[in-house]
């Protein structure tokens, strides 16, 4: 009998921080400097959504000043994985359930918006960002999430977003793996480079007249008789006539309501190091960004540099990003084998904001506005929202993502998730459950060319 091949391990050379903060560029220091007394607005969140809504309210005339408790960027806005995707966690079939045919197109074509606005305010405004819109694909983990995808085709395209299922025999065209039943390829989105991103999105904030602060924590929102608001900070108090919380998954105490309608979960991402030319074109023949559709999910693109990004949801209990290494490069593996022998030189974590109904929302709380909830779309998602809010917030409209109810998370709860090791367990045992067949085999027997990694 012939030996089996020993798994190859995982080097353990790597760097424990985000690949993105290596290579992005140096911020300088905002901590320390004077805080005003009085302002128009204040924004407490200094990720996409704060920044993208202080450059909206400083571009409408507004004084505005933004409070960071830790440094700009610090949370998932320069954790992620770097997918600008259109779209929600529900997919079409189920939008038109949850909400009616009317209100779900109008959603989704927001998105399709937010995805196009991201685009043109990298470009237009010469943002070094890495951003490649060469769409994305969802890949099926069971066999009927591969019988859904061919459902999808026509509402998706009809909502803005041109589509196409791929069967398993064409998948090789787009992808370089045989660990799925099928493909759903969409050609709106892409990938960037989230720290550039990131770093050009606080220079258009600053350009517009933002006032940002790092290392201020508000510690408490209270509204006056006459209207106002009083921030209480870590530093003092600021008036303010406007409040908006975007906070995220970092939503605390300062927030007590949001803070009950926001779980914080943990996502994980390896890099590897830079790949040849033949096989990073091998892994991703088309360029796009890949997500599979199981609740563990992964997902992963090449980088501009050929590395291979890749992370996902591993583990619902309290964990470290090197043991959240070691099973991303496991599954890495069984997705893209080829990567075998290949050093990974990143490893980091953080945490998103999903929240019970998993759609994002915008709306007001006892007059403060708050945006939050990205459920793991935030790259394009929450840069619009947060312009959106602050667009409100200066006497705009608002978006139609307002007009969905903010569920309180059912349960004791007032922001420790608890519960999670539970669902976590639930939810792999569904992943196991769904895949019952193997991609390559059918019902009926397996198919001459083997099985394949799963």
């Amino acid at each position: 009998m012939a030996a089996t091949p020993s798994t190859p391990k995982l080097n353990r050379d790597y760097e424990r921080r985000p690949y993105w903060h290596a290579t992005m560029p140096v911020l300088p220091d905002r901590s320390g400097r004077t805080l005003p007394d009085s302002v128009d607005a204040v924004v407490i969140g200094g990720g996409y959504t704060g920044l993208a809504a202080a450059r909206a309210l400083a571009k409408a005339g507004s004084n505005v000043v933004v409070l960071e408790s830790r440094t700009l960027g610090w949370g998932a806005s320069t954790r992620n994985g770097g997918i600008a995707h259109p779209g929600y966690k529900w997919g079409p079939a189920s939008m038109i359930k949850r909400y009616g045919h009317e209100l779900a197109a109008r959603l989704y074509e927001d998105s399709v918006e937010a995805t196009t606005f991201l685009g043109r305010t990298i470009q237009e405004n010469g943002i070094e960002a890495e951003l490649r819109l060469n769409g994305y694909m969802e890949l099926a983990w069971s066999r009927r999430d591969a019988e859904d995808f061919d459902g999808e085709v026509e509402t998706r395209t009809g909502w803005g977003t041109p589509a196409r299922a791929i069967p398993f025999e064409r998948l090789s065209e787009e992808v370089g793996t045989r660990a799925y039943h099928a493909g759903l390829a969409i050609d709106t989105g892409g990938v960037l480079h989230p720290g550039k991103w990131f770093a050009g999105l606080v220079g258009l904030a600053e350009q517009a007249g933002a006032d940002l602060h790092e290392g201020v924590r508000a510690t408490s929102i209270r509204r006056q008789a006459d209207g106002r608001f009083v921030v209480e900070t870590s530093r003092g108090a600021i008036q303010a006539r406007d409040v908006l919380v975007a906070t995220n998954a970092y939503t605390d105490g300062a927030a007590p309501a949001m803070r009950r309608r926001i779980i914080p979960i943990g996502s994980y991402i390896i890099a590897t190091e830079p790949l040849p030319e033949e096989l990073a074109r091998e892994l991703s023949p088309t360029g796009r960004a890949y997500f599979d559709t199981r609740n563990f999910l992964s997902y992963w693109h090449v980088s501009a540099d050929r590395r291979l990004i890749f992370g996902g949801r591993v583990s619902f209990f309290p964990t470290t990003v090197d043991r959240t290494a070691k099973l991303l490069f496991r599954r890495m593996l069984e997705i893209h084998p080829q990567v075998a022998g290949y050093r990974v030189e990143y490893s980091w974590g953080g945490k998103i904001g999903m929240t019970f109904d998993r759609m994002p929302h915008i709306g007001r709380s006892n007059g403060v506005t708050y945006a939050m909830g990205c459920c793991g779309s935030g790259v394009v998602l929450l840069h619009w929202l947060g312009t959106k809010a602050g667009e409100w917030i200066a006497g705009g409209a608002a978006p139609a993502l307002a007009k969905l109810r903010f569920p309180i998370v059912p349960a004791p709860y007032e922001g420790r998730p608890w519960f999670l090791p539970v669902v976590g367990e639930y939810f792999r045992a569904r992943d196991r459950m769904a895949r019952s067949t193997p991609p390559d085999q059918s019902p009926e027997g397996q198919s001459p060319e083997g099985p394949a990694p799963a």
